[in-house]
């Protein structure tokens, strides 16, 4: 099993070179197709504007202005495709990104985006873009960091496991992740507290099947302790073994325009120290 097609978020943010290059690589290391897909939403800005939301058209200036800005950040995109020496594709369309990236999510095996920066400007959508596409896109979501240099998915694994169908969905989407990681830790939390979930020893079917796929894999029970939330001690756990990725289900719904997400899944985006592949 392997990734063949990756789609990576392309846009003038801050992060995004970081974000290029970090997808580059992994298209490189699976010998991957990599898209770079800029969307400017300008389709939905122009039916606003033909409407009573905004009352008068878009001045023409401000179109060409965001159709600029994402030519240049696929140019970006081309550069750093061609140093990585990979086999690429640019595309560039005037979807909005949420449902653009959805949309296009469907044809990939895998999807690259950055964790959210509170600090940076933009659209609302953009800064609830990662939940969206993993709640919405039916397919795996690799998150980078925001702050960060991250050059490594190969080392060491931390696999959060709570015998849910979203994290059954995490572990089998990783799996290529996983079979190239050098250790694997496989880390169930409060065991005791999910009934009828795991057997008499929890986490050890799921690593029979891991193993199975060639994976070095390692169980650990964990229990959470002194107003600690399990997110927090996955983060903390993920620190002390040095992992280098985190693998686990996502969490919520989409209610009207609003997106609920649980506990965990929130505290992870918000507060993720390394990249994380999040499956819904």
């Amino acid at each position: 099993m392997s990734y063949k097609s990756i789609l990576v978020h392309v846009d003038q943010s801050p992060h995004a070179s970081a974000r290029i290059e970090f997808a580059a690589e992994l298209a490189r290391t699976h010998e991957a197709h990599l898209t770079g897909a800029a969307l400017t939403g300008l389709a939905m800005d122009i039916y606003r504007s033909g409407g009573m939301t905004w009352g008068a058209p878009v001045p023409q200036d401000v179109f060409d202005t965001v159709k600029e800005d994402n030519l240049q950040a696929l140019a970006l995109f081309e550069k750093l495709a061609q140093a990585a020496a990979i086999s690429y594709e640019r595309r560039y369309t005037d979807d909005d990104p949420d449902f653009g990236l959805v949309q296009q999510a469907h044809y990939a095996d895998l999807v690259v985006l950055s964790q959210s920066d509170p600090d940076s400007g933009g659209p609302r959508m953009l800064h609830t873009l990662p939940e969206y596409v993993a709640l919405n896109g039916g397919r795996p979501v690799l998150m980078v960091p925001y702050s960060g240099t991250f050059r490594h998915l190969d080392r060491h694994a931390l696999v959060a496991w709570d015998g849910s169908r979203a994290a059954t969905r995490a572990i089998t989407d990783a799996l290529p992740l996983l079979q190239r990681s050098g250790q694997v830790t496989l880390a169930v939390f409060d065991a005791e507290r999910q009934y009828g979930v795991h057997g008499d020893l929890p986490g050890a079917d799921i690593a029979l099947f891991l193993a199975r796929h060639g994976v070095k894999v390692e169980v650990q029970q964990h229990a959470t302790a002194g107003g600690i939330d399990i997110g927090g001690a996955l983060l903390s756990l993920a620190a002390d073994l040095g992992a280098d990725l985190l693998v686990m289900g996502a969490y919520g719904h989409q209610r009207w325009s609003e997106i609920i997400l649980g506990g965990v899944t929130r505290r992870i985006l918000q507060s993720m120290t390394l990249p994380v592949l999040m499956s819904h």
